[in-house]
């Protein structure tokens, strides 16, 4: 009996590991790539640099905005290289990385200060980013973002 519960408790122990995934609270590898692309991307945006960012993205991007909108990599590209999409700041917050193979699920919150085609975009928002692994590479494929609602007064 003895025996059997330490049998389960190592398979219990090493699963995380089986699966790909850290034990809470440590970030494995590749978690930790994904949330570093996740900053890099933010800091990219917000000095509008489009050669840093675009490698990070796959082509088939599509991004759901928190208006409802989806736009392609393209328009999402063209849209801050023409300025049309800035932003002054952005703080990202509760981010968790879900690995699944060669697909991963990142979800965070950010608070921004910014503008879209001249209107205020300011606000808390919440993401969920897909990524792939394409050819040794992470990507991002997919996108959206809903907006928090402020606290009832």
């Amino acid at each position: 009996m003895k025996r059997a519960l330490t049998v389960i408790a190592l398979v219990i122990a090493a699963a995380p590991l089986v699966f790909g995934q850290a034990p809470a609270g440590k970030p494995n590898e590749v978690e930790q790539t994904l949330i570093k692309m996740e900053h890099d991307l933010t800091a990219a945006l917000l000095k509008r640099n489009i050669a840093a960012m675009a490698p990070m993205l796959g082509d088939d991007l599509a991004v759901t905005t928190p208006d409802g909108n989806v736009m392609t990599r393209t328009q999402f590209l063209a849209d801050v290289k023409s300025g049309d999409l800035t932003l002054e700041s952005s703080q990202i917050s509760d981010m968790k990385v879900r690995v699944l193979g060669d697909a991963a699920v990142v979800t965070y919150s950010t608070t921004d200060k910014g503008k879209y085609k001249g209107q205020d975009i300011g606000g808390r928002y919440r993401w969920t980013d897909v990524f792939a692994l394409r050819g040794g590479k992470w990507l991002l494929v997919a996108g959206h973002g809903t907006a928090i609602a402020p606290p009832p007064k």
